[in-house]
């Protein structure tokens, strides 16, 4: 972790001030790479339960994104040893500030390298699309902010060694 992040709710909500105002000028570039959740908040930014954000960082909660031409792939997952639940899908930035949309084609259990079980995902509405409202990026993209669609408000760690 670098020195310019910001573990303070009151930091991430003035930046989320700015990026409403004047954008982010995150790029698809920026978001590359494996995120690993760090903080999470509630929508007035109210530290989350200790217990929530332990249990998240125990459960390894991360978040990758891969540049692919216009678009991102996306995968969401946690592990608990060997044991995994990933969510793949594509993901758009929209929007100035951006936002980034995605959605989920394929979620997925394994264990080790054996699939136990995998299913495809029905694609939301248009209007029901989730999404992260992105709130900032450190100066070495090593850290980001977002408020997701429900509200609240996370910060993710790049993992330096799964950059792409």
């Amino acid at each position: 972790m670098t020195s310019d992040l910001p573990l303070d709710s009151a930091v991430v909500l003035d930046l989320e001030r700015q990026a409403r105002q004047q954008g982010t000028g995150i790029t698809p570039q920026h978001l590359a790479g494996c995120w690993w959740l760090n903080t999470t908040w509630s929508r007035q930014g109210a530290a989350a339960p200790k217990a929530s954000s332990l249990l998240l960082r125990a459960l390894q909660a991360c978040l990758e994104l891969e540049v692919q031409e216009a678009d991102l792939r996306i995968a969401n997952q946690v592990s608990l040893g060997p044991l995994q639940l990933r969510f793949e899908g594509s993901a758009c930035l929209v929007g100035r500030r951006p936002l980034l949309q995605f959605s989920f084609s394929t979620v997925r259990v394994m264990l080790g390298s054996t699939r136990l079980f995998e299913r495809n995902l029905a694609q939301p509405q248009p209007q029901r699309m989730p999404f992260f409202a992105l709130i900032g990026v450190g100066k070495d993209a090593n850290w980001l902010c977002a408020r997701g669609r429900g509200g609240g408000l996370a910060l993710w760690v790049k993992d330096p060694a799964l950059q792409r």
